[in-house]
């Protein structure tokens, strides 16, 4: 058995199809046909049902095929472990975060992490909460700052900070400038633009709210923070988001709430046992860093 059969076997039955696999793979059919069945004669056992339109694992293919992808994505590892460099004079840092992280957080953590290893090449993701539990799984990121209400176990979360919401108007808004803390009758009169009710601090809004007995008044929703800052620079409405959104350069004023606020964790993200490179060890220094200003 080769390496090679391996990626074959997963070619195929991630694409359903041997032809389409095979285009991919750049490859002849006869050539991937021949490699898989070299893999099941090997093994002993039939992999793939070739009897339907779509080719499916069978079952020995199926559990065959979990250690496959393992086996690939430790070796992918082993390859990056080799290439790093202790001084940090190069390397990559595969980095994701939610959008409402990004929206304030990527920016300083970047600019001082680059500042001091500028030989380390950033990939840098905006993901929802469930993309980043899968892309941490299948080793496709390295860290991921988002929330601790992680449902994978194979996924460790270091606590960071909390983080409280706020109320954030534009210049444009009567309430521009506005210090005293806002009733929850006043914020339930107020016209709203919230994120869409896929993003968990949508749903820290929409808990908060039930909470207090306020029916807000949700005129519009986006699924893009940029966005609905944009909104609020123009519209005279207001949203609902991290305090640390709000700033002189974005013109947006945050507006506290008399009854508390609603508050979430942030958390570190990474495979548990995962192979930590030393351009990923060093950016969890600059991050511990930052939340230890916060303080």
């Amino acid at each position: 058995m080769l390496l090679r059969h391996l990626k074959y076997l997963l070619a195929v039955a991630d694409h359903g199809n041997f032809s389409r696999a095979a285009q991919a793979l750049h490859v002849s059919q006869p050539t991937l046909s021949q490699q898989i069945k070299q893999l099941e004669e090997s093994l002993g056992a039939e992999l793939l049902d070739r009897s339907a339109r779509l080719v499916r694992p069978t079952d020995a293919g199926a559990a065959y095929i979990e250690y496959a992808r393992k086996v690939l994505r430790d070796l992918e590892a082993g390859k990056r472990a080799i290439h790093d460099v202790k001084d940090l004079s190069r390397g990559t840092l595969r980095l994701a975060m939610t959008p409402t992280f990004m929206a304030y957080l990527a920016g300083p953590l970047i600019r001082e992490f680059s500042s001091r290893h500028p030989g380390i090449r950033l990939s840098v993701f905006e993901l929802s909460m469930g993309e980043i539990e899968a892309r941490l799984a299948d080793d496709s990121l390295d860290l991921a700052i988002a929330f601790t209400d992680v449902r994978d176990p194979d996924i460790e979360c270091e606590p960071l900070f909390v983080e409280t919401l706020s109320v954030m108007v534009g210049q444009v808004h009567p309430q521009f400038g506005r210090e005293e803390a806002l009733t929850g009758e006043e914020l339930a009169g107020l016209p709203l633009v919230l994120l869409t009710k896929d993003f968990f601090t949508r749903t820290c809004i929409d808990d908060y709210c039930r909470e207090h007995g306020i029916a807000p008044t949700v005129d519009m929703q986006a699924n893009s923070v940029s966005a609905i800052l944009e909104i609020i620079r123009h519209v005279p409405v207001a949203t609902i988001l991290p305090q640390a959104t709000a700033s002189q350069e974005r013109r947006v004023h945050a507006i506290p709430l008399r009854d508390g606020a609603p508050q979430r964790s942030a958390a570190l993200l990474r495979r548990r046992n995962a192979w930590q490179s030393a351009a990923s060890v060093e950016f969890i220094r600059t991050l511990s860093r930052w939340c230890e200003n916060l303080a």
